[in-house]
């Protein structure tokens, strides 16, 4: 039966626009499947969202991921007041138009017209996941997002840590947990949720390799080199606790530091250098351009980043300008 209704979808819908495809399709489920009841599923956009939030959560999701989901979502749904059966692309394409015209991103990312623009497509991207897992599971006809392309953005260059700098922020710490802290986040390109995460037992010194668990709670290998090793070890040392997590506060009750913890010291270790805008994230995007500069495999580093998408990983890596100039020297002067 599930076909015929496929079938009878697919013929009429040169005929019909969006509105009347989802009614036809409602129809026939109502009349020819034991869906007949309700053939719709949940009623009300915040119904919808809730149980696409929850398939999230067990897809693995993160929790700060789920917060944004829920925020865009819920905010999205209160402007458009419709079900999400009703919902049509012209209702979407008014919402983004209005919410970027209205500069309401303006308190995310600062009104650069590129971040302002990179905002507004972040929520596109929500909204039609969203309607993309309604759709597959028949809760509605069609994603009326399908036909809202990516909003494009100019790229920008984004800074990476010289190896200047890095010396410096090495220069500024007073504690080895901070010296430690930042060369493996620079020998790793670790994620700080990644970082806060590890246990001392993920540790194996003798191999220089960790087992971090990423977005999705995906398992993955990554390597440190002699450096943070050698100051692993010394921190690992002059620890007095028994906690069993890698990075812990200073001072008692040393429990397990936080994002917001690693962020704020790396800030001031910024201000005590003299470096501009530190930032964990940094030493990711920074890891991933030396990579490539120095001929790592575009698809190694994919792995070593843990990124399910190699397009991902291409917007991480820039190319060193200087190597473009000798390159270009080498092979076409």
């Amino acid at each position: 039966m599930q076909q015929t209704i496929e079938r009878i979808d697919r013929l009429m819908a040169p005929m019909l626009n969006d509105e009347q495809a989802s009614e036809l399709h409602t129809v026939l489920v109502a009349c020819l499947t034991e869906k007949g009841g309700n053939p719709r599923g949940p009623e009300t956009m915040t119904e919808c969202i809730d149980l696409f939030l929850a398939a999230k959560k067990l897809e693995g999701c993160s929790e700060r991921s789920l917060r944004y989901y829920a925020t865009t979502l819920s905010r999205f749904a209160t402007e458009i007041s419709k079900p999400a059966h009703d919902i049509t692309t012209d209702d979407i394409r008014d919402y983004l138009t209005r919410y970027s015209r209205d500069g309401r991103v303006d308190a995310f990312c600062h009104a650069t017209n590129a971040l302002r623009t990179f905002a507004i497509d972040n929520i596109r991207r929500v909204i039609s996941s969203c309607f993309s897992w309604l759709e597959e599971e028949d809760y509605i006809y069609k994603s009326p997002v399908r036909r809202i392309k990516k909003i494009r953005t100019s790229r920008t260059l984004k800074p990476v840590y010289s190896d200047e700098s890095l010396e410096q922020l090495r220069d500024s710490c007073k504690e080895t947990r901070d010296l430690a802290m930042i060369d493996l986040l620079t020998s790793t390109g670790i994620r700080v949720g990644e970082l806060v995460q590890l246990n001392r037992r993920d540790i194996d010194f003798d191999a220089r390799e960790c087992v971090v668990h990423g977005k999705g709670d995906k398992e993955r290998r990554v390597y440190f080199d002699a450096r943070a090793k050698t100051h692993l070890l010394v921190y690992l040392e002059q620890r007095m606790d028994d906690e069993p997590a890698l990075f812990v506060s200073l001072h008692r009750p040393f429990k397990r530091l936080e994002i917001s913890g690693v962020e704020a010291r790396l800030r001031k270790l910024g201000d005590d250098s003299g470096v501009k805008h530190v930032h964990p994230h940094k030493f990711r995007r920074t890891l991933a351009t030396k990579a490539i500069d120095k001929g790592m495999p575009i698809e190694q580093v994919q792995v070593l980043l843990g990124h399910s998408k190699i397009d991902t990983t291409l917007c991480y890596a820039q190319v060193d300008q200087d190597n473009v100039k000798r390159s270009h020297r080498k092979f076409i002067s």
